[in-house]
């Protein structure tokens, strides 16, 4: 697999805990404990020496050889210390694949963003709560990029697993400051080469789940228009709870074709 070389090399090195600057919008990396503990579960739980097998339904189904994704990459985190130790960033070894060369592309398209990936799977896959889904390796969560004034920010990715809380309006504007935003544009794009990648792979997106009031800004963007004119499905309606947990990510299903 082509990303072990390239991904062991920051992850033992220099990448650790993601923080945001108040006075920047880039993120910066250090050293630490926590660093540690996250590179050294990953180091002791990859294992691609067997393709994984997703049985059943993203809602009721398993993973077994299960491969557990990196918690850093070059313009990429895992959002939450206590999630990943908590063995809950396992997948199919094919989704890694789909979802690590999309990570590729968007350095290319956006050489400056950083992007930080949320919950995937149980280990064996399973009933992993408070998800519906996620239950055999087919299933991810993306945080939503976000904007301040127009311009990337980060202020409020490092939160781990209280960024769920987070509460945007209609628009994606973040209800206690509404010069954040969710970057519309940017989330379509990621979506189009996450289609991309998976076709490569021989799947497919199956479904795409955010908040239902957002499509309208969504696919008023430039990418926006190119993903609804694709056979991505994004979904039509949702119960409320639903649908106001995904005002801070998206969730993608992938099938295999």
């Amino acid at each position: 697999m082509k990303y072990i070389f390239f991904l062991f090399i920051p992850l033992t090195s220099c990448l650790a805990q993601v923080e945001e600057n108040s006075e920047s919008v880039e993120p910066v990396t250090y050293l630490n404990e926590d660093s540690l503990a996250v590179t050294n579960f990953y180091h002791n739980n990859f294992n691609d020496s067997l393709p994984s097998i997703s049985s059943g339904t993203v809602s009721n189904g398993s993973l077994k050889n299960g491969q557990i994704i990196p918690f850093y990459g070059e313009n990429f985190t895992y959002f939450d210390k206590d999630s990943y130790l908590g063995e809950r960033a396992f997948t199919n070894n094919d989704v890694s694949e789909i979802v690590l060369n999309t990570y590729d592309e968007l350095k290319t398209a956006y050489p400056d963003r950083h992007f930080w990936l949320m919950e995937l799977s149980n280990r064996n896959g399973g009933r992993i709560y408070p998800h519906r889904t996620h239950q055999n390796g087919l299933s991810a969560d993306f945080m939503m990029p976000k904007l301040k004034d127009g311009e990337p920010y980060y202020g409020l990715d490092s939160l781990g697993k209280d960024h769920y809380f987070l509460s945007f309006d209609n628009e994606g504007k973040y209800s206690e400051d509404q010069s954040i935003q969710v970057d519309f544009n940017l989330i379509a794009h990621h979506i189009l080469l996450l289609e991309e990648q998976a076709r490569n792979q021989g799947y497919r997106i199956s479904k795409v789940i955010i908040k239902v009031e957002y499509k309208d800004e969504l696919f008023a963007t430039e990418y926006g228009k190119k993903l609804k004119s694709s056979n991505i499905y994004v979904v039509r309606n949702l119960t409320p709870l639903i649908n106001n947990i995904h005002d801070d990510h998206f969730h993608i299903d992938f099938e295999k074709l």
